[in-house]
């Protein structure tokens, strides 16, 4: 009990320390490159595997850049003079990702980045044989092309979309490349894993552990069939918990013992894993699908595999195309069906469907007849191509909702075994809104809500201008809003919905958003906004700003979107949404309260020093986490 006891106080002081930002920020740094330099030493066949170029694949920004770094010091540190051709591959796919991994057309091709890392896998091995004399034979350099795509496209998967069955084959390829690693003589990093998968993961985690150890070749010992055995051996009802966390070192010398492959290099690992599972909250197993339960989730399933059928026929469904030649043909007939030169017209030879963009280039005796029935051609022309785009606008939209709707589905299914499993928050809410209209209908409106798993969000939308009618816009997309994140909708799948519904109904700009959403077991918060106000952090050091200006939604289904802010607030920060009409730069430097002030006298000293003469409504909104265990001040 005592232990037990021990083990809960120190993975709450860890949770803690992991919120500091003074600490989330170099650790996240630091593991990036770990990651990038463990995945480095991935082997097999004894030739070294890209598995860090299809993480780098999977990445953007920094930290594809930090992961990157990480494997070029990995490469050579674990393959002397061979890890040179490691640093190519990730060099490689490090300017692929910065040059391409943010555009368009990778988002809608998942695959084209990974294909493009295999390609050039190829290229730099088939250059190394040619010109410096690598004697890599033809089955591993197969190998390494086929694991490049494979590595690349489970990585992708795993940053876009979590699974079950991606987590397990993401930790086998972990193993995979930790097996490499030993830093002491007794001590192999991969054992360990494999250790920690067996009493702490779910049976796939661990079968695909121990098969990247046997893949590995590190020992003659199965080590699939130990972490198997390892893995129903913890299920024996034993007296004591801490009984089950030596699972894997009494699996490892069983079946050394039947097998009689004696190689005591792996027990320390697996014993030290085994320990450190201890430390870990037990991971769900597999769902085994019975009564209505089962039936429920298979077919929200079945509902989210047809979403996502439709969504690929919409996409790959070819706009119709204008017939220029028509409308030019139906603008000649019009003109010279009438003419008294039409017989020995010569000039008709040469009207083509260039003669929309410059009707003026036409060399006709009888000018004055055609060119207004080619000015006529080109307004129906113009009509055309608006309504070609508008109905592109339709189509998007139709596809990104049946997107929507399909991960909504998988999330349900995914969440619907462990119904009964739930966060508990750590923080509760102070938040307070203070507002004043310059009419009698107010155009700005603020709503504070509960969402579920622990979220909490705070959303301020700001209509057009003043009156009944920005008051009637920002209600309706205010209300819209709430439903969608009630439901459990994302806040990203959200805010483009009402984006879309926006731009198809020609709304462009009727509405800003300014959208908070606090997680309350973490203390962390994301901040989303579209054509608002910039907001404000409020610390005893000071106040910052955040967010900067961005167009208002419904300008265009596809080619806008929201900015997106990440901040933590569990240390006592303050965070404040603010509309058009106040001044948040006068407001904070005429600010006379301290920030541990209660939320509504903070939002109503800013409203009246903030507001000024303006002609707009005006509306602050303070947010603050206090940890539940404190009594409300």
């Amino acid at each position: 009990m005592m232990m037990e006891t021990y083990l809960r106080r120190g993975r709450k002081n860890l949770q803690r320390l992991l919120l500091d930002p003074r600490v989330r920020t170099p650790g996240w740094i630091l593991a990036y490159c770990a990651g990038g330099f463990l995945l480095s030493a991935a082997s097999l066949g004894n030739a070294a595997q890209p598995l860090a170029l299809g993480a780098v694949c999977a990445l953007t920004g920094w930290r594809a850049v930090l992961l990157a770094l990480g494997a070029m010091a990995g490469y050579p540190t674990f393959w002397g003079s061979g890890g040179s051709q490691g640093i190519v591959w990730v060099a490689a796919g490090l300017l692929l990702v910065l040059l391409v991994g943010k555009r368009e057309e990778s988002r809608e091709q998942p695959l084209m980045i990974p294909a493009i890392a295999a390609f050039l896998t190829g290229v730099s091995g088939l250059c190394f044989q040619l010109f410096l004399e690598d004697r890599t034979p033809l089955m591993p350099f197969l190998l390494r092309v086929g694991m490049t795509f494979f590595s690349g496209v489970l990585f992708t998967q795993a940053a876009r979309c979590r699974d079950a069955l991606t987590d397990w084959l993401v930790m086998g390829l972990g193993v995979l490349a930790l097996a490499q690693v030993m830093p002491v003589r007794y001590f192999g990093l991969g054992y360990f894993a494999g250790g920690l998968l067996a009493v702490a993961g779910a049976f796939p985690a661990a079968a695909l552990a121990g098969l990247g150890l046997d893949l590995a070749q590190v020992t003659p010992v199965p080590m699939t069939a130990v972490l198997c055995l390892a893995y129903f051996v913890r299920m024996i009802p034993f007296d004591k918990r801490w009984q089950r966390y030596a699972a894997p070192g009494a699996a490892y010398l069983l079946v050394m013992a039947a097998s009689g492959q004696w190689d005591w290099l792996p027990l320390p690992g697996l014993a030290l894993g085994g320990m450190a599972g201890s430390f870990l909250p037990p991971r769900p197993e597999i769902v085994h699908r019975r009564g209505e339960t089962g039936v429920a989730q298979v077919r929200l399933e079945l509902g989210a595999e047809v979403m996502g059928t439709v969504q690929q026929i919409l996409l790959e469904m070819e706009p119709a195309v204008i017939d220029r030649e028509a409308i030019v043909s139906k603008a000649v007939q019009r003109a010279c069906g009438s003419c008294s030169a039409r017989s020995s017209c010569t000039a008709r030879e040469e009207i083509t469907a260039d003669l929309l963009d410059n009707p003026l280039d036409l060399n006709c005796r009888k000018a004055g007849r055609l060119i207004p029935e080619l000015r006529r051609a080109q307004d129906q022309l113009r009509w055309m191509t608006a309504q070609q785009a508008r109905q592109g606008e339709y189509r998007w939209a139709l596809v990104q909702q049946y997107r929507f709707l399909g991960d909504y589905l998988r999330g349900l299914a995914d969440k619907l075994p462990r119904r009964g499993e739930s966060a508990q928050p750590d923080f509760r809410v102070e938040v307070s809104a203070r507002s004043r209209g310059k009419e009698r209908a107010n155009g700005d409106r603020c709503l504070a809500f509960a969402g579920p798993e622990c979220r909490y969000y705070v959303l301020l939308c700001d209509g057009m201008g003043t009156g009944l009618g920005a008051a009637q816009e920002s209600q309706w997309a205010g209300d819209l809003l709430r439903r969608l994140l009630i439901a459990g909708f994302p806040a990203d799948h959200s805010l483009s919905t009402l984006n879309s519904l926006l731009a198809l109904r020609g709304s462009a700009g009727a509405v800003t958003v300014d959208l908070a959403e606090v997680r309350l077991d973490t203390g962390l918060a994301v901040l989303y906004k579209w054509g608002a106000a910039p907001s404000w952090v409020l610390r005893r050091s000071g106040a910052e700003k955040i967010g900067t200006a961005t167009p208002p939604p419904g300008i265009s289904v596809s080619k806008t979107r929201e900015a997106v802010e990440k901040l933590s607030l569990c240390r006592g920060e303050v965070l404040i949404l603010l509309s058009d009409g106040v001044d948040g730069e006068e407001a904070l430097r005429r600010f006379s309260l301290t920030p541990d002030a209660p939320p509504g006298e903070l939002a109503a000293e800013i409203l009246e020093t903030g507001c000024g003469n303006t002609q707009d409504d005006a509306t602050a909104a303070v947010l603050r986490l206090r940890p539940t265990g404190l009594a409300p001040s």
